[in-house]
């Protein structure tokens, strides 16, 4: 049985900024076998991934 998906809008728990979900997004996650939706829009995922990356 083949999954669906449709974009889905979420809450960014940072910056509270409204983001899509895309249904390609969703496929990508689930190819890679994440079951958690992203928390964070993708400008506060990427500040974030830097400022990891400058913390190394």
């Amino acid at each position: 049985m083949e999954t669906t998906y449709e974009d889905i809008t979420l809450v960014c728990k940072d910056c509270g900024e409204e983001f899509v979900f895309t249904a390609g997004e969703q496929q990508f996650y689930a190819e890679k076998g994440f079951t958690n939706q992203p928390v964070r829009c993708p400008n506060c995922r990427k500040a974030r991934k830097q400022q990891r990356n400058n913390n190394y």
